[in-house]
Formats: C-alpha cells, sequence, structure tokens
C-alpha cells in the first residue's frame, strides 16, 4: 500500500511502490527553535511524532528548502549519509559541506531511482516562498512531483507543494502534470516581517482549483507560531468549495493511504472526518 505517515510540520515518511521518502526533515522538539535565517527564529510547539532513530531505511529525502523547520540541526547531526537529498542547488551546497550526497534540481528538471521493475522520477516545479524584497532574502525553494511508474505503465503521481504562495506558477504545474492523484499541501498562512511566505486557507484552496488534485493532505500547519492561519480555517473553506472528498486528514503519527488514478475519491473520502 502506497502511504504517507505524519511526523509533523512538512515532515512525512512517503512509502511509494519499492522506494521510500522522507520529507522536509524537523525533528526539533518541543520548546526547541528553528533558526529562519537573518536573525529570525521561531520556538515549535509540538513534539515529532517520530525520531531519527525510528525512521525506516530512506531511498532519498525530498528537502524543498533549507529552512530550519524544514531541515533542523537535529538532521544535521543524526540523518543517515547514505541516502541522498534531492533539493534546490541552493540547499545543496551547504548539505554537501556537511558530508550529505545531493541531487540539485533546477526547475523542471528530474532524477529518477530506480528499484526492480520500478522507478520515480522526481521533478522539481516551481514555487514562490515570498514575493518582493523579502522574496530576494528568503532561501530558493521547490515543489516536486512523485511519479512511480512499472514498465509502460505510470502507477500513482504525488505533489508536494513546498512552501509556496498561490500563482500562475501553478497553473504550468497543472498543465505539465494534468492529473495528479495526490497533493501533500503545505498551509500555516506562515507570516515573516508582516508577510505572509506560505499558503493561508484561502490560497490553500485556490491552489487545489489550479491544481486539481485527486486526494490531498495538509501539512505545515500546527508546529510553530508564525503558522497563523489554522488548519480548521483551510478546512472549512474546501468543504465550502467542494474539497470535502478529496480531503485526507492526518494526524501526527498516522499513516494514510495515498489514493490513486481509480480509487482517489473513495480513499479520500474515508477519511475526510478523520
Amino acid at each position: 500500500m502506497d502511504s504517507l505517515t505524519f511526523v509533523g510540520t512538512a515532515t512525512t515518511v512517503l512509502r511509494l511502490g519499492r522506494f521510500t521518502l522522507l520529507t522536509d526533515p524537523n525533528f526539533l522538539h518541543r520548546g526547541q527553535r528553528a533558526y529562519l535565517g537573518k536573525g529570525l527564529w521561531s520556538r515549535r510547539l509540538t513534539e515529532p511524532a517520530l525520531e531519527v532513530a525510528d525512521l525506516p531505511r530512506l531511498d532519498a529525502v525530498v528537502l524543498s528548502h533549507l529552512h530550519g523547520d524544514h531541515f533542523d540541526r537535529v538532521s544535521r547531526a543524526q540523518l543517515d549519509r547514505e541516502a541522498p537529498v534531492v533539493t534546490t542547488a541552493h540547499a545543496a551546497r551547504r548539505l554537501g559541506r556537511w558530508g550529505f550526497q545531493t541531487r540539485p534540481l533546477r526547475t523542471w528538471q528530474s532524477d529518477t531511482l530506480h528499484a526492480a521493475d520500478e522507478s520515480l522520477r522526481i521533478t522539481a516545479v516551481p514555487a514562490v516562498h515570498a514575493r518582493g524584497l523579502l522574496g530576494a532574502v528568503l532561501p530558493p525553494t521547490m515543489g516536486t512531483v512523485l511519479e512511480l511508474s512499472r514498465p509502460g505503465s505510470p502507477v500513482r503521481r504525488v505533489y508536494l507543494s513546498g512552501d509556496t504562495l498561490t500563482g500562475d506558477h501553478l497553473d504550468e504545474i497543472s498543465e505539465r502534470f494534468p492529473a495528479i492523484d495526490a497533493a501533500v499541501v503545505h498551509l500555516g498562512g506562515t507570516r515573516i516581517l508582516f508577510q505572509t511566505v506560505t499558503l493561508d486557507d484561502e490560497q490553500g484552496v485556490d491552489l487545489l482549483e489550479r491544481v486539481d488534485p485527486g486526494q490531498v493532505v495538509p501539512v505545515h500547519h500546527s508546529d510553530y507560531p508564525v503558522f497563523r492561519s489554522p488548519l480548521s480555517a483551510f478546512v472549512e473553506r474546501a468543504r465550502g468549495r467542494g474539497w470535502g472528498e478529496r480531503l485526507t486528514l492526518v494526524r501526527p503519527g498516522e499513516t494514510v493511504p495515498l489514493a490513486g488514478p481509480a480509487d482517489a475519491g473513495a480513499d479520500a473520502a474515508s477519511h475526510a472526518d478523520a
């Protein structure tokens, strides 16, 4: 069963066919500070559902960008260096100096993992963390599309939004990847220096309407005080716009199935009221 285990923040363990991925590793504990760059920090409000020692063997780490709530000092100290980190060129340079294997991707560039008769293509897609002057200060970020395939047959397509705002860049993702089975959406309405730098409830629903995924798994919404838009606001707005049957709400430590082309509606509906 292809699945997502929610660890907290944007940290998940994804099992897609023969492949196991870790996303945006954040293993700080409640009360510890996540460094956000340029003298900015935020203190974590929650505990991670897993420790690094609890992780399964990983085929890769997918990192949207290098912020302390997405790759922290615990990850730097404890993550196994064998699994490659697929990330932005900006993050790859720093991680390489720390001894990690990296596979840097530019926008629309792909890297492919292979195992027996399966392959997993990882494609970097656009994400906009901020606009204007703040956009020039924050680290570059990327979304990701994961495509699991068996010989001659794509099996599942999963979109990881990364920290992004809504906008026309999402339309291009939809044009290039018109059949997204599941979207893991970074929410929170994060506020830094009086600007919103991640999707709030309204922008989150706009992303859904632009990308049109079969299943929606919200993450990155409850762990830091800089998250100003609660999950409940997104759920209420999404249900009001007809997205309720596609929502899969996942609690920290919980594992949920990821829907494929034939079963997206059924699986998502079964978890919509979780």
